[in-house]
């Protein structure tokens, strides 16, 4: 009963770690140095390495 207490944890905690985490890759373009005709393409690159780490993520848990 506890390692199924431990677990159900553990699956709720590591959702919120992702999602702070993925909040502060959003932040540093807050703090973005470049020059702004080039803002939009970076947002697009960030977003996009996004989605895909996601897929990524899913396609391995499903294989598991």
């Amino acid at each position: 009963m506890h390692e199924r207490q431990r677990k159900a944890h553990s699956s709720r905690r590591i959702r919120v770690e992702h999602g702070i985490a993925h909040r502060k890759n959003w932040r540093a373009l807050t703090r973005h140095l470049g020059r702004r005709e080039h803002m939009s393409d970076t947002v697009q690159a960030v977003a996009s390495l996004l989605s895909h780490q996601q897929t990524a993520d899913l396609v391995s848990a499903r294989q598991t």
